[in-house]
């Protein structure tokens, strides 16, 4: 019999070491100016990468290992800034390891967090590119520490503006949707100005997991033209008359 548990989303959550390295991370991050990272942002990306990975027909126990994943992407910002994902998948592992987890499951999970920032990472499987899909599309004013709230930050000006966020897994058509409905705090323009590699990095990651990615923003179908103009205006008006 295997001496390793199978361990679930709540023994990680209710983890001394894990509650320590998520504190840091929001604290640290917090004083340097950055958005939310705390645990707002990583239940996001938790729920999201396990929901990604379910909607594309994942087993059971990835899609745990995705919820897992998502709760501890950012555990490298208690560290550092500069390479956070590299330092977090080897954060993770240690902590996964001695909580019992299955070497080759904790291996799997650092794999993805080491892989889910756009200056190095590389989408190798769907739990390394659901990971990155759920990071990436989290942008949004509830991640604004409005006492820091600085208008001259691109950042801040980008996140404050936009009232809301949906990533959806079309399985008909095949495509991951990410609609973003901005106001006049800022434009689409300063969006792409610090999201577009990020953009980049989700369609090569909803190509790894065979679907088509597509950012809408403001109705607008920004790429992929040729292909759900209508469905995207569709998305638009929906979204403007749950207000």
């Amino acid at each position: 019999m295997s001496a390793y548990r199978r361990i679930t989303i709540a023994d990680v959550k209710a983890g001394d070491e894990v509650r320590a390295l998520i504190d840091m991370q929001s604290r640290y991050l917090e004083t340097l100016g950055y958005t939310e990272h705390g645990v707002r942002h990583v239940g996001y990306v938790s729920k999201t990468t396990a929901n990604i990975l379910r909607e594309t027909g994942a087993d059971e126990r990835t899609i745990e290992l995705g919820e897992i994943a998502g709760w501890l992407h950012d555990v490298g910002n208690s560290l550092c800034r500069a390479h956070h994902g590299l330092l977090g998948g080897t954060l993770a592992y240690g902590v996964l390891v001695r909580l019992g987890m299955d070497p080759a499951e904790a291996a799997h999970i650092a794999n993805a967090i080491a892989n889910h920032e756009e200056e190095t990472g590389v989408a190798g499987d769907a739990l390394s590119a659901a990971l990155i899909l759920a990071d990436k599309s989290d942008a949004h004013r509830s991640r604004i520490n409005k006492k820091n709230y600085d208008e001259f930050d691109i950042h801040d000006r980008v996140n404050m503006s936009i009232k809301k966020n949906y990533l959806v897994v079309d399985r008909a058509k095949t495509v991951i949707r990410l609609v973003i409905i901005m106001d006049s705090t800022s434009a689409p323009m300063e969006y792409l100005q610090i999201y577009l590699d990020r953009m980049v990095m989700c369609e090569k990651a909803a190509s790894r997991l065979g679907y088509t990615f597509e950012l809408v923003i403001n109705g607008v179908l920004i790429n992929h033209h040729k292909r759900g103009r209508e469905l995207a205006l569709r998305s638009h008006e929906d979204i403007l008359s749950q207000d």
